[in-house]
Parts: structure tokens; sequence; C-alpha cells
């Protein structure tokens, strides 16, 4: 039995965006059933916690007695064992460097660009740093463009790479960046259109935000 471990609470502007999606993602789409354990501050400074989980972050997935931390670590995990990792040797190669790409070539850039908006929306010094910034994301999309050009997925067929890729695209959500790149806005279509992703989403949704959930 798998069990996520994820925050009991966040702001209004992180629902929908806490990376325990990922992790529910792969589990959607293997049709695998598991069990949510939340969180609050407190317990994740606890040293029982950080046993689990040295910063004290989420998401933790429990397999049986083992504890898995770093939401790539858990999707390469999952992308084994639930079949979500290409068949082919050359493929899978392919799945599981996009996988670390996203998160190491794509995720920084992305997530440097939305904290300005997030956390520092006015301030005076960032007149000139979001110009930088929003290039080096634009270089990105640019990679992702050419990547993309006949192929469905990263890797030919869906895989974990893909959901690592479509959540980190999501944080350009709003920003009208990634819509002008036509290839990758119709992948990050085809990705979140996927019956998996819808439910995934409406689970995090649901346990920050009921009401909303519910409506």
């Amino acid at each position: 039995m798998y069990t996520l471990i994820t925050l009991r609470s966040v702001p209004d502007f992180a629902v929908g965006y806490v990376r325990d999606l990922r992790v529910r993602w792969a589990m959607e789409e293997a049709g695998q059933p598991y069990s949510v354990k939340t969180i609050d501050p407190e317990e994740q400074k606890s040293s029982t916690y950080r046993q689990q989980q040295p910063f004290g972050q989420v998401p933790v997935l429990l397999d049986g007695d083992h504890a898995i931390f770093e939401s790539g670590a858990i999707l390469r995990h999952l992308g084994d064992k639930l079949g979500l990792m290409p068949a082919g040797a050359r493929e899978r190669q392919l799945a599981e460097m996009w996988l670390y790409a996203a998160l190491n070539s794509v995720e920084p850039y992305f997530g440097n660009f939305v904290e300005l908006a997030v956390f520092h929306e006015g301030e005076a010094w960032t007149v000139e740093r979001r110009p930088v910034l929003e290039a080096m994301v634009k270089r990105r999309l640019d990679d992702l463009e050419g990547w993309l050009s006949g192929s469905d997925y990263l890797a030919g067929t869906f895989s974990v790479a893909d959901i690592m890729m479509s959540t980190v695209l999501r944080l350009l959500d709003g920003a009208e960046l990634r819509e002008q790149f036509p290839t990758v806005e119709a992948y990050q279509q085809r990705c979140i259109s996927r019956p998996a992703y819808q439910k995934a989403l409406a689970a995090q949704v649901a346990l920050y935000s009921p009401a909303e959930a519910a409506a």
C-alpha cells in the first residue's frame, strides 16, 4: 500500500501547485490506490519526519516500510513499479533524462520568474530583473518547442517525464509566455487533458479548498 505524505494546509496561491500533484497524477495514470497522510508545520520539524525527509518538505511517499522523498525520485520509482516508463531501452533513457531535465534545466528558471509575481510584486528591483528572467524562460520554452516538434510526448509515449514537465510548465499559467510557443502549448494541453491529471488535481483541490471542489 502506498501512502502519500503532504501538507495539511497551504496558502491559496499554492492550491493546485503543491508537488504532491505529481505523485497523485502518476497513481491515477496507473489506477493505483493510495492513502494520504497530512502533516502540519510542527510535524515537518519533528525528528521523526526528518528521518523520512531531511529537509522537512513534501511530498514523501511511503512504499511499505520505505520512505522516498523528492518528487523526481518518487516519480522515477513509480515509473518502474507502475509501468509509467517506456518499454524500449533508448526510450526509457530519454524519459529518465527528461525527468531530470524538467527539474534541473527548466524548473529553476520558471520558479525564479514566478517568484517575482508571487512574492515581490511592485518592488523596484524587479523592473530590471523581470526581463532577464523572462528571456531565460523563453529560451527554455524555445528549446522544448524544438524537441517536441513531431512528437506528442518527450520520450515518444507518455511517461513520468511528461508528468514532471507538465507540472513544471503549469508554473507559467497566466504569464502569457507558454502560449507564444504553439508546440509547447499543444503539448501542455495534451497532458492536462488526460483524465488522470484531472482526477489528481481535483483530489488536491478537494484537500485544500473543499468548498471550491464541491462547487
